[in-house]
């Protein structure tokens, strides 16, 4: 087929490999501009734009991809389909109008759950334990198109978003590849999607982070694993932003919510419902993730002291 890719972020570059390794005729690349990365803000490549100079393909960084220039550019492909992966940018109708068989989407849940910027995340974040793929035909609405395959997984206890992701992004490569073989033998049929069954998964503020210590413990263990690396969780801790990195559930030992408990290597912390969570790796700004132990040696934080 003759397609048009569009994404940006490291998940979705198994998807852009399969295509190649497939044997479509990827003619075009569109991936976000450049960005400022790292302590020293130097411009840096999107995870993409690498895969695409690696296949020595056209790429494109529009600052906005609804500009008459890349619309008609885009028309001037005789596509048959664009395929967009993560790519960060609202595709406007003028362009959903100009493949023969639509714009299909790899996203990262099993729609209509979790529709938005952070499926993986918030699917954790929010305790379910399973997910998936779907691929769908892009229409006007946020992820509300027409669903077309889906691949479906259990979420690990503890397994983390950045985990997850790394599961999840050849298996959207595969879904992609089957889908498009479907739509071209007319195989694969649009489903519409229950709308009363939606959820959402915006995208995330820092301010997400920000533990709350009568939440139960299972509930902050959830959003420790799903915000990875971004916003992370944290609390403060002696007037000091503190990331927990890293906990788990821990039996209820009568500790009032975010009271701490020092036991010998372990470092305990009530929360809400009469639980308690065991702090494995911790972060104070400026210093290393350390383990709990580390962390005491240093800190020496008392009995019944208070973090938030």
């Amino acid at each position: 087929m003759r397609v048009a890719f569009l994404g940006t972020p490291e998940f979705a570059v198994p998807t852009l490999d399969r295509l190649m390794a497939r044997g479509h005729d990827v003619l075009a690349v569109f991936t976000q501009p450049d960005r400022p990365r790292g302590r020293g803000q130097q411009l840096a490549w999107s995870p993409v734009k690498e895969a695409a100079v690696r296949h020595n393909l056209e790429i494109y960084q529009p600052e906005r991809i609804r500009k008459p220039e890349n619309v008609e550019l885009l028309r001037s492909l005789s596509l048959d389909a664009i395929v967009v992966v993560g790519y960060g940018q609202i595709i406007p109708q003028n362009i959903i109008d100009i493949p023969q068989l639509g714009i299909v989407n790899v996203h990262a849940s099993l729609l209509p759950k979790y529709r938005g910027a952070a499926p993986i995340q918030w699917a954790i974040a929010n305790g379910e334990t399973v997910t998936g793929i779907t691929t769908m035909q892009i229409n006007a609405g946020l992820d509300t198109g027409d669903m077309l395959l889906k691949w479906e997984t259990p979420i690990g206890p503890e397994e983390t978003s950045i985990d997850l992701a790394l599961r999840m992004a050849p298996a959207g490569a595969d879904l992609l590849i089957e889908t498009l073989d479907g739509l071209g033998s007319a195989a694969v049929k649009p489903i519409p999607q229950n709308n009363s069954e939606a959820t959402l998964a915006p995208i995330l503020k820092k301010e997400d982070g920000l533990i709350d210590w009568t939440w139960p413990a299972a509930k902050i263990h959830a959003r420790c694993r799903g915000f990875q690396p971004w916003p992370g969780t944290y609390t403060s801790f002696r007037n000091q932003l503190l990331q927990i990195r890293k906990c788990a559930v821990a039996v209820d030992i009568g500790l009032a919510p975010g009271q701490l408990r020092p036991e010998k290597n372990r470092l305990l912390v009530g929360c809400g419902e009469s639980t308690s969570l065991e702090l494995l790796e911790l972060q104070l700004p400026g210093k290393k993730r350390m383990p709990a132990g580390a962390f005491m040696n240093g800190y020496r934080p008392q009995a019944q002291e208070q973090l938030g």
